[in-house]
């Protein structure tokens, strides 16, 4: 049973640690919750992580105000050791120290993985400390990416139709994007030739990817549903 260790960096509970938590758990603000978060902005039961196969989920239950992973609105997310989630005011860092470092320091012997997508680590933390705000770690939640690691790994385990129906959407999200980019142009920013310009798009072509953004967002949603 993989066991979850939430820290509050942010907040009216600023510096708890909860260690050693066993999922399924939630956040929110009834008492009832595992992580009771003391905030107008979060709803009653706003946040549950469960075990899947060996992964922790992050899921958000229809909150009010939603749920953010490094800075990002998400519905349902894989979690990786240093993640930050945001709940209302609330700012909590995903993984224990040891868990963040230990990562960060398997992704420095890698040499496939690039620097820009080895995942924060709390830069000069002493786990011994109770100073587990954003100013003292080092980290902004709003220049963090989503998916601070990489591209996340395709699925395991999938049955035939599973399979066919994944194809199938990412065989369409590729033909969209593709007819996009196709149908792009660059332009110099100067008359000097400069390489680096703007991109423009006939209004059709964005028409398209804003299209392709909405059922996105469709499928998100059904697949997160909780």
């Amino acid at each position: 049973m993989t066991r979850v260790t939430i820290l509050i960096l942010e907040g009216l509970e600023r510096g708890q640690v909860y260690a050693d938590l066993e999922p399924p758990l939630t956040l929110g603000r009834e008492e009832d919750n595992t992580i009771q978060l003391n905030d107008e902005r979060v709803s009653r039961f706003h946040a549950k992580i469960q075990e899947d196969g060996g992964r922790i989920i992050l899921t958000d239950l229809q909150s009010t105000n939603g749920t953010r992973v490094n800075g990002r609105p998400v519905q349902m997310r894989v979690m990786q050791p240093g993640d930050l989630i945001t709940i209302g005011r609330c700012v909590m860092i995903y993984g224990s120290l040891a868990e963040i470092s230990e990562r960060a320091r398997l992704l420095e012997s890698d040499p496939t993985v690039s620097l820009d997508n080895r995942p924060t680590e709390i830069a000069g933390a002493d786990p011994e400390s109770d100073d587990l705000s954003l100013s003292h770690s080092g980290i902004s939640s709003e220049t963090l990416d989503l998916f601070p690691n990489g591209p996340p790994a395709a699925p395991e385990g999938l049955q035939p139709f599973q399979q066919a129906q994944l194809s199938d959407l990412l065989a369409f999200v590729h033909d969209r994007i593709c007819g996009v980019l196709t149908d792009a142009r660059k332009e110099s920013a100067n008359d000097s030739g400069a390489d680096e310009g703007l991109v423009q798009l006939d209004q059709s072509a964005w028409l398209k990817m804003v299209d392709l953004e909405l059922k996105l967002a469709e499928y998100l949603k059904a697949i997160a549903e909780p």
